[in-house]
């Protein structure tokens, strides 16, 4: 237990630098309006994710997961 006491803020450290890139990463061809609900581009509502793209947005969701776990259980230990 004490070993994972003094891994895990380096754990959270390495996950949070991988999840920092992995977000800056990602495509964001979103302009102001499509903030706000709007849009310039009518079709940009059905934009689907392939290949690179979609594998990039499953690790940001897998890595994002492995964070907030390990901030919980830093709150456990």
């Amino acid at each position: 237990m004490e070993i994972l006491e003094n891994l895990l803020p380096y754990i959270q450290i390495i996950l949070s630098v991988l999840l920092i890139a992995f977000i800056l990463l990602q495509r964001s061809d979103a302009g102001l309006g499509g903030a706000f609900g709007g849009g310039d581009n009518p079709s940009s509502n059905f934009y689907t994710k392939r290949g690179s793209e979609k594998v990039l947005f499953n690790a940001t969701i897998f890595v994002a997961i492995l964070f907030a776990l390990s901030a919980f259980a830093t709150l456990l230990i």
